[in-house]
């Protein structure tokens, strides 16, 4: 299935949340192909690429999150988790792993805690050179701006909510992927 219509499956099409997690999905997965294109020493495999980064926030119809027309229960934190349940559920292991790790930078078992995050104590940071691709690529595009890209500067600004590890984590990756 693709990842246009495994969205379908949860979303309705036309819808105004169905629109914004398009539009942003695709911006993050244009960004992400483009970086495994530039650097194929890394190896990135560019279809899990394009499809996890078209798939990562599956899970934000589950949450709370009003402003972009979410209107589940569950706290918008959580989306990455809820999203890795549906891949899983569909049979897409690693894709389900990307979007659990997608969060900031990641979010470590430690993070959890003294954030107090209702998330499972455990760690949640891209481990592969897709998880990081498509984590990395999805800090430039929000989906309150959804034409908008961030500047590095922006992207960076809004990873310090998630701590100087997050920041420290995105910070070796820009090293990796922006020239």
């Amino acid at each position: 299935m693709s990842p246009i219509s495994l969205i379908a499956k949860y979303y309705t099409i036309g819808t105004p949340l169905y629109n914004i997690l398009l539009t942003h999905s695709s911006h993050v997965a244009d960004m992400a192909v483009e970086i495994v294109e530039a650097y194929p020493q890394y190896g990135a495999d560019r279809d899990l690429v394009y499809q996890a980064a078209m798939l990562h926030d599956i899970g934000i119809y589950l949450t709370n999150a009003p402003r972009i027309f979410c209107n589940g229960t569950e706290p918008y934190i959580r989306h990455a988790l809820l999203g890795g349940d549906i891949l899983r559920r569909e049979g897409l292991p690693l894709h389900a792993l990307i979007c659990e790790r997608h969060t900031g930078a990641g979010i470590s078992a430690a993070e959890i805690i003294s954030q107090n995050l209702p998330l499972p104590h455990k760690d949640m940071i891209p481990e592969t050179i897709e998880e990081k691709i498509v984590a990395f690529a999805d800090k430039f595009f929000s989906k309150t701006e959804l034409n908008k890209k961030k500047s590095l500067k922006e992207a960076r600004a809004s990873l310090y909510l998630f701590g100087e590890a997050s920041l420290a984590r995105f910070d070796k990756w820009t090293d990796s992927f922006i020239p």
